[in-house]
């Protein structure tokens, strides 16, 4: 069993925790609403983290967005802690995944298009953390405009590659959850992405639990990978450290199978001799 599957399992340990935490420090300094307020009002006579008492005067600026309530410090500065490491650690897994498909299969269309979409995702996850959206909305939307969708096209072509490469029933079980999860993410970005663009309040509230739900379920998906990379070894890395693509890498997928196929005895070739001139 290989420490490298520990990655994928801290990931979502480290963020789904991390983005809670963000949440209720949010909360404690009474820059959002809770998740379980569904009245708001058009105005308030005071802002909600100068009220005081049980019941609270909320408005649409203090729906319990993600990005919401990483927007004011001292939360800001978390969130954007969490979003950075976050994205690092897509980006090592999604190598890591892409090369040790490569070691123990061949590479393929799917495997190279999710190297790139989780790496794309990844860049736009540290935009979303680093550019509040009360501070630099234009830039905050653009990342997360590529996070989202690109989040969705990796776990979309990750449950098709999964599949593909299924050869025991316990392949084909992972598959089976990964699509699941894969499909209840995609309800999920589609319902946020419709309500957040409605003028409800009630609509607006829940594009928030939608976000949070898209965004758990596919940080637990990354979780997944750690069925595979119990299996990553030095041969992974010998792969990204001799270029996957080129001819090193198709050289190093012959030693394995030569040392699978041990000393191979080399035929003498035949010698013909010359003939002699003087049979003739």
């Amino acid at each position: 069993m290989s420490p490298w599957m520990m990655l994928p399992v801290s990931l979502p340990v480290l963020t789904i925790t991390g983005i809670w935490v963000v949440y209720a420090m949010a909360l404690y300094n009474q820059h959002v609403c809770p998740v379980d307020n569904w009245l708001y009002n058009q105005s308030c006579e005071e802002d909600l983290y100068l009220q005081s008492g049980p019941t609270l005067c909320c408005t649409l600026d203090n729906v319990p967005l993600i990005s919401k309530c990483g927007t004011l410090p001292p939360e800001s500065c978390f969130f954007s802690l969490i979003c950075s490491t976050g994205s690092f650690m897509v980006a090592v897994i999604v190598l890591l995944r892409y090369a040790h498909v490569i070691e123990k299969h061949q590479n393929c269309v799917l495997n190279t298009a999710s190297l790139s979409t989780g790496w794309i995702c990844a860049a736009g996850l540290i935009m979303v953390g680093n550019f509040q959206v009360d501070n630099a909305k234009v830039l905050h939307y653009v990342g997360a405009g590529i996070a989202f969708p690109t989040g969705m096209l990796f776990v979309s072509l990750q449950s098709a590659l999964t599949y593909r490469l299924a050869k025991t029933q316990g392949e084909y079980n992972v598959a089976h959850l990964r699509l699941a999860m894969a499909l209840l993410a995609f309800v999920a970005l589609v319902l946020s992405g419709v309500f957040f663009c409605q003028e409800s309040f009630v609509l607006q509230h829940a594009s928030a639990i939608f976000e949070w739900v898209f965004c758990v379920i596919v940080m637990l998906f990354y979780g997944t990978f750690a069925f595979e990379f119990a299996g990553v070894s030095s041969d992974t890395m010998l792969v990204l450290a001799r270029g996957a693509l080129g001819p090193a890498g198709k050289e190093h997928k012959l030693d394995q199978l030569g040392s699978l196929a041990g000393p191979v005895l080399h035929a003498q070739p035949h010698q013909h001799q010359p003939e002699n001139m003087s049979t003739l």
